[in-house]
């Protein structure tokens, strides 16, 4: 079990911490940048067994650069527009803002890397590695800060015109030898992984490596980021200390951890290497 979003409220850390002390969270993936993430990351050291991975953020959120140096990716204020098409679209046809992006790409990276906690696992806001570019500037800066393993966004039911897209993205991370999950739960319900809906998924698990992801807080929906207008993140908390839940999942998978886990798991079965959530 992963949460995403961690440091962009005190909220949400809070939850974190609770989640992974008294319930069943594994890993929590780190904005770096977000307003909370000084008090994060002082929550990550106190929890040596919380796996933390960089959760990158390129869209509907807030840079680590200042934006005089990168202003052709966010506003006066620092953030990160939600126009993703579009800004995709200018990551291919721009040099200059190509090199902006690589630049906040290694800021933080660099961010990361200067809390002293282990990188466990790299992805992106919204999924944006999902997108060729973004891609490639990850896995070339990310090499340098440790990167092993990051997450593919293939959940069952995607829709038709975004399987090409998540093919490409496995073929990448496989010749890359970067490790990675076969699986994810969380993207279709995202934000109402309540305790329910993590039962059913834990009923119906695939085969292989599956990493299931929520966004657990102790506030809900817009009092956490206006784009979360809907969002239940405190019902997501209620289902990571849900007893039902544990046993649900201990049953269901017994062996679970952050993606370093699974990497050393795998890599002594002499298998490829693989994530953060281990079905039976």
């Amino acid at each position: 079990m992963t949460a995403d979003d961690f440091g962009l409220h005190p909220a949400v850390n809070e939850a974190v911490e609770l989640a992974h002390r008294h319930g069943v969270l594994d890993a929590a993936s780190l904005m770096v940048g977000a307003p909370a993430a000084a008090d994060a990351v002082a929550r990550a050291h106190r929890l040596p067994t919380l796996r933390v991975g960089l959760h990158l953020v390129l869209a509907d959120g807030p840079s680590v650069l200042p934006p005089a140096a990168i202003p052709d990716l966010v506003d006066a204020a620092g953030r990160f527009g939600s126009a993703m098409a579009r800004d995709g679209l200018r990551f291919v046809l721009s040099d200059s803002v190509r090199r902006q992006l690589a630049a906040e790409i290694r800021a933080q990276f660099a961010a990361f890397a200067a809390t002293g906690l282990a990188l466990d696992h790299v992805n992106t806001h919204k999924h944006f590695h999902l997108h060729p570019t973004v891609l490639s500037l990850i896995l070339a800066i990310g090499r340098g800060y440790g990167l092993r393993a990051m997450r593919l966004p293939r959940e069952a039911g995607a829709p038709w015109w975004l399987r090409p897209w998540l093919a490409l993205l496995r073929r990448r991370l496989d010749a890359a030898g970067i490790a990675h999950n076969d699986y994810v739960i969380g993207i279709a319900r995202s934000g109402a992984m309540d305790e329910q809906a993590v039962l059913a998924a834990l009923r119906a698990l695939p085969p292989g490596v599956g990493e299931l992801y929520l966004h657990p807080a102790t506030e809900s929906g817009e009092r956490i980021a206006p784009s979360m207008r809907g969002y239940r993140h405190a019902d997501e908390l209620a289902a990571l200390l849900s007893p039902r839940v544990r046993t649900a999942l201990e049953r269901a998978a017994p062996r679970r951890g952050g993606f370093a886990d699974q990497l050393a798991v795998r890599i002594g079965d002499g298998g490829p290497c693989s994530s953060s959530g281990w079905p039976r």
